[in-house]
């Protein structure tokens, strides 16, 4: 498949110009041959997943994007003592290795209901919710490395996972991500949940269990009211998510009243949302079609014709205000295809 397409239409925050270049690749090999083709003609290459983190420029890209569009979700093992190892195409919506996983009792990602995106830039982003990481089920990860231009198998540690990052983050032009393996443990009932605000939906005290599907639903009911479940009528939903990560700073630069988590001796983290939200940017705050969710201050939303001009103009006043205030300088968690913040 290949044509004129425009990165607004791949991507959540439907934004981004069009690609000279564009190939859906639906199998490995398929993708593989796409992203080795751009790479020996020595073009640009932007490697797309579902979109849900990537913010374009409006200017045409000069190269070609490649969709990652493969499928599958495959069972190689189910043991009650060592539980399921399970192996996912990389273009498979997280979303959907979520709904596979409750249904047949897997456990430890049911806190990532509803994110966005697919299995490959979820571990790229160590993507996380509600006191679950992807790493911490993920086992291995198969990529084909760009540089030696050969298949490797890499290990949860190799991988080099860490707040919204990865050893493929990194390195965002050496590794392919063809696909992931995990291995869940097995049970009825949900890890002990972290979330206040889940477990109060659910009625029980933090740290308590419960059932999965119930889980699932009360991260799905907290992530809609945040404007978090994509929505194609709700113009909360058109981002990239959370656009800044939560800084991780020394205690002496948290503001009083900001929420801290102690991390390692002397730094931890602070919550982004709040220094947004205590600088002055309420939610809906914005003078044009990019804006704050009316229902999440840690969302920039496209309300309709927004441009990647526009969401980047917002994110910089934002992130200056934060600096001016505090001191503390966010940090933009979208990946930015030919722009800077």
């Amino acid at each position: 498949m290949s044509g004129a397409q425009t990165f607004a239409q791949h991507t959540t925050m439907r934004v981004g110009g069009p690609a000279r270049g564009f190939v859906a690749a639906a199998t490995e090999a398929e993708l593989i041959d796409a992203v080795s083709q751009a790479d020996a003609r020595q073009e640009p290459v932007c490697v797309l997943g579902g979109g849900a983190n990537v913010v374009a420029a409006d200017a045409e890209y000069p190269g070609t994007v490649v969709k990652v569009a493969t499928t599958g979700i495959k069972v190689d093992d189910v043991a009650a003592c060592s539980g399921a190892f399970v192996e996912v195409a990389a273009g498979v919506p997280l979303d959907e290795l979520v709904q596979y996983a409750v249904a047949h009792e897997y456990t430890g990602i049911e806190g990532l209901s509803g994110i966005p995106g697919t299995v490959g830039g979820a571990v790229i982003q160590n993507a996380g919710a509600y006191g679950q990481e992807t790493g911490q089920t993920l086992a291995r990860v198969k990529v084909w490395d760009r540089r030696e231009l050969q298949q490797h198998t890499l290990s949860v540690l190799d991988a080099q996972l860490g707040y919204r990052t990865s050893r493929f983050k990194a390195e965002p032009d050496r590794y392919l991500i063809l696909s992931a393996s995990f291995q869940f443990n097995l049970g009825s009932r949900s890890k002990p949940i972290r979330s206040a605000e889940v477990a109060a939906l659910l009625g029980v005290p933090p740290g308590e269990r419960a059932p999965l599907a119930a889980v699932r639903e009360a991260v799905l009911e907290v992530r809609r009211g945040k404007g978090m479940v994509l929505d194609e009528s709700d113009h909360d939903t058109w981002s990239a998510g959370s656009f800044f990560t939560n800084p991780v700073v020394p205690a002496a630069l948290v503001p009083d009243g900001a929420p801290y988590y102690p991390i390692e001796a002397g730094l931890g983290k602070t919550s982004a949302a709040w220094l947004i939200e205590h600088a002055g940017f309420a939610k809906g705050y914005g003078h044009g079609p990019a804006r704050l969710s009316t229902k999440h201050v840690l969302a920039i939303t496209n309300r309709g014709g927004a441009t990647a001009a526009d969401v980047v103009n917002l994110a910089r006043e934002v992130r200056d205000g934060v600096a001016a205030a505090y001191a503390i300088t966010l940090v933009p968690e979208p990946v930015f295809v030919a722009l800077s913040l």
